[in-house]
C-alpha cells in the first residue's frame, strides 16, 4: 500500500493492474510532504492486532501514528515491512467525473442487473455491467445470454459536459464488491469514463474521500433495444409475493424430486386462471400436477390469447428476477407462442408499458420436449 501525507491529510492507495483504489482521510501531518510502501497484509493484521480486546466503539476511536514504517498506538508500537517506493507502480489517473447521482439511487439498480451478469470467463465481456451514459441518464446493463437486466439511473452531468453518448464495460465482481462496501453511503456518486484509444480505457467511481478507478473489459453486449420486445402478444399483471412463494415451492419439490434442471412452468387454463407449477417425473405423471393458483389480470390483448399457453423458466432465475422488483405487482409481457408454448423471452417490467419504469428484466424461456 502506497501511502502519502501531507497538508493535513493522509492519501492510502493500491493497485492490482485492474482496478486502482485511493482513499483520502484528515489527518495530522508534517509539514513536507513523506511517501511510504508498506505491506498492505501486515498492516491490516497489525492494526487489528493493536486493538483487540477492544470494544468495537474504542477500536474505532483509537488513534494511530506512523512514523516511516512505525506504527504506534496508545499501548503499542510495531515497525512494518517497508518496501522501496520506487518499485510501486502507480495506475492511470482517474477519469473526469462526467456526472453525478445519487449513490444509493445507483446502488439500489446496481443491485438489480448484478444477478444477470454471466459469471463464465470463457465469455469475458459476458462477465461485466455495461455502463453507458446518454444525456443526463446511465443506463445500466448485464447479461449472460439466458437473461437481460437493464437500468436507467438519473445522472446530472457535471460541466464536463458530454457531446455523444460514452459507454464502459466494467466486472460486475468489481462492481458487486463496490455494492456492498458502500451500501450505507449517504452522499453523491460521482462517474468517470475514459473510452478513447489513446488512453487506457476506464472508469472512477468517487464516493467522498474515495476513488475507485477500473480498467475497462474488452468488448460490448449486445444491443439491448434490439433484443428488448416492441410488440406482444398479451400482458399480464401478477401478484409478486404469491409468484415468489410458489417459485419457491416448485423449486423445492423438483429439488425433492432429484429432476436438477427442471422447469418451472406458468400455464393459463382456459377460464383464463394462471398456475405455476414444476416440471417433474414422466408425461404420466406430469398431468398430474397440480400448480399454484397466481392471482392475475390481464393488461393487454385477451384472456383468449393465452388460454392453454406454458411459460417454462430456469427456476433460480426466475426467483433472482422477481427479487429484483419491489412493488406489490409485475407484468409479464409475452410474445407469439408456437403450438402453445412460449419460445421467445418473457418481459418483465413493473407496469403496464414494456419501457418500464426505470428497470426491466428480460427472461428466456426454456424449450420443453
Amino acid at each position: 500500500m502506497f501511502i502519502q501525507t501531507g497538508r493535513n491529510k493522509v492519501t492510502f492507495s493500491s493497485f492490482d493492474f485492474e482496478t486502482a483504489v485511493r482513499i483520502t482521510l484528515p489527518a495530522e501531518t508534517p509539514v513536507a510532504q513523506g511517501n511510504s510502501l508498506l505491506d498492505f497484509t501486515e498492516l491490516k493484521k497489525a492494526l487489528a492486532a493493536m486493538v483487540a480486546g477492544e470494544t468495537k466503539a474504542v477500536a474505532a476511536r483509537t488513534l494511530v501514528a506512523l512514523a516511516g514504517d512505525l506504527l504506534t498506538t496508545e499501548h503499542l508500537s510495531v515497525p512494518i515491512t517497508a518496501l522501496d517506493i520506487h518499485e510501486y507502480v502507480h495506475a492511470a489517473e482517474p477519469a473526469p467525473v462526467l456526472a453525478e447521482l445519487d449513490a444509493q439511487a445507483f446502488l439500489a439498480h446496481l443491485n438489480r442487473v448484478l444477478p444477470a451478469a454471466g459469471r463464465d470467463d470463457t465469455l469475458p465481456a459476458l462477465t461485466g455491467i455495461q455502463l453507458t451514459l446518454a444525456g443526463e441518464t446511465l443506463t445500466l446493463a448485464a447479461t449472460d445470454r439466458y437473461r437481460f437486466a437493464v437500468a436507467d439511473v438519473p445522472a446530472p452531468a457535471t460541466k464536463n459536459s458530454l457531446e455523444k453518448p460514452i459507454t464502459t464495460l466494467i466486472p460486475a465482481s468489481v462492481l458487486g464488491a463496490l455494492a456492498k462496501r458502500f451500501k450505507t453511503h449517504d452522499g453523491t456518486l460521482g462517474i468517470g469514463m475514459v473510452t478513447t484509444d489513446t488512453e487506457a480505457p476506464r472508469a472512477t467511481f468517487s464516493l467522498g474521500g474515495t476513488t475507485i478507478t477500473v480498467r475497462s473489459l474488452h468488448g460490448s453486449l449486445p444491443p439491448h433495444n434490439k433484443l428488448f420486445p416492441k410488440t406482444r402478444k398479451a400482458s399480464v399483471r401478477i401478484d409478486r409475493a404469491t409468484a415468489v412463494r410458489a417459485v419457491k415451492k416448485c423449486h423445492a419439490l423438483i429439488k425433492a424430486k432429484g429432476d436438477k434442471y427442471s422447469p418451472v412452468c406458468f400455464t393459463w387454463a382456459d377460464d383464463g386462471t394462471l398456475t405455476l407449477a414444476p416440471r417433474v417425473g414422466e408425461a404420466s405423471d406430469q398431468a398430474r400436477v397440480k400448480g399454484m393458483t397466481i392471482p392475475s389480470e390481464i393488461t393487454h390483448g385477451t384472456a383468449e390469447a393465452v388460454q392453454g399457453t406454458r411459460l417454462p423458466l430456469n427456476p433460480a432465475f426466475l426467483l433472482n428476477a422477481l427479487a429484483t422488483f419491489t412493488d406489490d405487482t409485475i407484468t409479464l409481457h409475452v410474445q407469439e407462442t408456437t403450438d402453445g408454448q412460449a419460445t421467445k423471452p418473457v418481459l418483465l417490467t413493473t407496469g403496464p408499458s414494456m419501457r418500464g419504469d426505470t428497470y426491466r428484466h428480460l427472461l428466456m424461456p426454456i424449450r420443453l420436449s
